[in-house]
């Protein structure tokens, strides 16, 4: 195998940057004098990654927000797909991003480029036809969860199962009352509710009002209660705050965070987010959550049509029935998710998901950069074999 080979990486979102962060970082340590490039974010950058475009160019939320940029997002792959095909890298490594990188995959690896598709598209959830694509497109999955191999396996698509990454590194026990001396939170106990309205612009748009009013109606209930709210950027934060002036909601006692997602989630006795990621950070930490998901319409009619499970969140999808409350679309009211949510602070509440949530905090603990490394490294030899 060339011991300086160069690898070729897109990602499409932050979820993907700290993917494929953590790879990079298991890949150097084997592959000290590999050169990686193509479009990716600021902590694939901190492992040496040159990234011609910034992954905030590929970073939207659905089919309609999608539209609005598809002629932006279609020339950049059009030009990424010409500059790999005149470099020629020994891999390429597809992150998550599936609607971007499949069309690509399928001619780099037309044109005798390896590929690797790192996250599986949910074809478990919908759009199952999808693994036809998969077939054309990758050498080689790495799947994050363990409902997925079987499928491939099936298909004949060579696939590995890496777990995933937040399983490593969130411990089985948080305790709350460490985690809040660390944020400076109260002694005394006053009910704490962690706020995660997701992290781009687009998803502030359809919640962050609405997260806001919720706040009001606990507080309302509760006068004493907390409320965290992690947020990624300057823009995500200033366009929370936005919120909350426009709501005469400043009189609340908020705490907003750059960041910091899983220390709020600790401090927590119950959590709000949106569908994503986060519903796993809160499953790992263990915490009560009510799951919300709001889209355009149009998105959420396709998404509903081609859908094959009654779940959205990854708790209720691990776990294979309704662990959680979910209000989706219309139903996704303040009033509604505040009762919700009074509701998972419960005495008991905590301890009657505890069991369950270790037990999938168990299953996807395989130390995933490790493994997703060893995978990536074997194709890397297959190829230099052929």
């Amino acid at each position: 195998m060339n011991e300086a080979p160069r690898i070729a990486m897109v990602a499409g979102e932050p979820s993907g940057d700290l993917l494929a962060a953590r790879l990079l970082a298991a890949l150097k340590e084997k592959l000290p004098t590999a050169r990686y490039f193509g479009i990716g974010g600021p902590k694939m950058a901190a492992e040496g990654f040159d990234a011609w475009w910034s992954l905030e160019k590929l970073a939207v939320m659905g089919y309609a927000e999608a539209l609005k940029r598809y002629r932006e997002i279609s020339s950049i792959r059009r030009s990424l797909r010409t500059r790999l095909l005149t470099e020629k890298p020994d891999l390429f490594i597809g992150v998550d991003a599936p609607d971007f990188n499949l069309d690509l995959e399928v001619a780099l690896r037309a044109k005798g480029i390896r590929t690797i598709h790192f996250v599986s598209p949910s074809i478990w959830a919908w759009r199952g036809g999808r693994i036809k694509k998969m077939a054309k497109a990758a050498d080689h999955v790495l799947a994050l969860f363990p409902m997925e191999p079987p499928l491939y396996e099936k298909a004949g698509v060579p696939v590995s199962y890496v777990g995933h990454p937040l399983a490593d590194e969130i411990p089985l026990v948080t305790d709350p009352k460490d985690v809040r001396g660390k944020l400076r939170l109260p002694d005394h106990h006053n009910p704490i509710f962690a706020f995660l309205p997701g992290s781009r612009q687009s998803e502030l748009s359809q919640l962050g009002g609405i997260f806001v009013e919720t706040a009001k109606r606990i507080h309302a209930v509760l006068p004493d209660a907390l409320f965290l709210v992690p947020l990624t950027t300057r823009q995500t934060k200033l366009a929370f705050e936005a919120e909350i002036s426009r709501r005469d909601a400043k009189h609340l006692p908020w705490q907003l965070l750059f960041g910091h997602a899983v220390a709020a989630l600790g401090a927590a006795d119950a959590v709000l987010v949106a569908s994503g990621t986060a519903t796993l950070e809160a499953m790992l930490v263990k915490r009560p959550m009510v799951i919300v998901y709001k889209v355009a319409t149009l998105t959420y009619q396709i998404m509903k049509r081609r859908a094959y499970l009654p779940y959205v969140g990854l708790p209720n999808i691990l776990a294979g029935r309704q662990i959680v409350p979910e209000l989706l679309q219309k139903a996704a009211t303040p009033e509604a998710i505040a009762e919700a949510l009074l509701a998972e602070i419960a005495p008991g509440r905590r301890e009657e998901l505890q069991e369950v949530f270790t037990d999938i905090h168990l299953a996807l603990r395989q130390n995933m950069a490790g493994k997703a490394a060893a995978a990536t490294l074997e194709v890397l030899r297959r190829t230099a074999r052929n």
